[in-house]
């Protein structure tokens, strides 16, 4: 197992006790680390990411003599919270399933149906255009469509709602659906 190396932003740290205690400490954090994943690849992001953040804190550890313990908190912590993240639950196996190729779509009929949205979006009124775009073809959050347009997020959340609604309703894209 090879020790972690802190490349914190490639420049010289200005904390040469940081470094030493990295050299000297890296094997058993590792361990450490990799009791708390699944495998060892995750293990070094974790060890990565708690070495980070202890390395912000450097300044205001108080008693550098406990400082596996504070690395090893900053592990568990920083693990729990992946824990908590984790929208979908991942298992290990020895082959990949097998992937369902999707027919290839053809390009002219994709071209075809954005060019029927746009001229479906340009029909909507100009707010609702307004907030349309912002929201789907600028990906801002209603805050943001709602700060820059200067309404409310209540306002946004309606006149898209109303929106979409009449492009579900557009005869140019019934067939779509």
């Amino acid at each position: 197992m090879t020790t972690p190396v802190c490349t914190l932003a490639s420049q010289p740290t200005p904390y040469p006790s940081f470094s030493a205690y990295v050299r000297t400490r890296g094997t058993v954090l590792m361990r450490t680390a990799r009791s708390l994943t699944a495998n060892p690849c995750d293990a070094e992001d974790l060890l990565q990411t708690a070495l980070t953040k202890t390395y912000m804190a450097w300044d205001r550890i108080e008693d550098h003599r406990a400082l596996d313990g504070y690395v090893r908190r900053a592990l568990v912590n920083t693990r729990t919270s992946q824990w908590r993240k984790r929208k979908v639950d991942e298992f290990a196996c020895d082959e990949l399933p097998e992937t369902e190729e999707a027919p290839a779509a053809d390009p002219a009929e994709a071209q075809a149906l954005r060019d029927a949205m746009w001229r479906a979006v340009t029909r909507l009124p100009d707010r609702q255009r307004a907030m349309v775009v912002l929201r789907y073809y600028e990906d801002l959050s209603e805050v943001q469509t709602a700060e820059l347009l200067g309404v409310s997020v209540g306002t946004v959340k309606s006149a898209v709602s109303r929106a979409l609604g009449k492009l579900r309703e557009d005869p140019e894209l019934t067939p779509v659906r």
